[in-house]
């Protein structure tokens, strides 16, 4: 009895474990698609099909150190005008209810002032789970790759 007792318990805990991998896997999956969603905003110059993926909280550092907020990325966002944008070996970092996804970023265009740029940079978006179940980015780390 006692031995069939901890071979129940044994199969609950594998099954737990591989609906909690399942889970972060899938979560790590819709993060990724929300990334790629946030790329194809700048590859189209649409600046509010990204501002829906940003909490209202959120806050960004730049390659320069500078912080921004939702209002100042979108805004800025709206004044690029991107040529081409994309991406380079993005990974997505499953922590519960938070993911963290790590990437490059590749983008030539023209700035809110009209000139042109040309960055490569290296990339970290942290985000979370809301109360509406939602995922929404909260923060992001960008760096100038040299």
């Amino acid at each position: 009895m006692i031995k069939n007792a901890l071979a129940g318990i044994l199969c609950l805990l594998l099954l737990g474990a591989a609906t909690v991998a399942l889970a972060q896997a899938d979560a790590g999956k819709q993060v990724l698609a929300l990334e790629y969603q946030w790329l194809k905003a700048d590859q189209t110059n649409n600046a509010d099909m990204a501002a829906a993926l940003l909490a209202d909280e959120y806050v960004t550092t730049g390659p320069d150190g500078a912080l921004a907020g939702k209002a100042d990325t979108i805004a800025d966002a709206r004044a690029r005008r991107y040529a081409s944008a994309s991406y380079e070996e993005v990974k997505a970092h499953v922590f519960g209810g938070t993911v963290v996804v790590t990437g490059g970023y590749r983008g030539k265009g023209t700035d809110p002032e009209g000139r042109p740029f040309d960055e490569h940079l290296r990339w970290t978006d942290t985000w979370v789970r809301n109360a509406a179940g939602r995922w929404q980015c909260v923060a992001s780390q960008y760096t100038a790759v040299k």
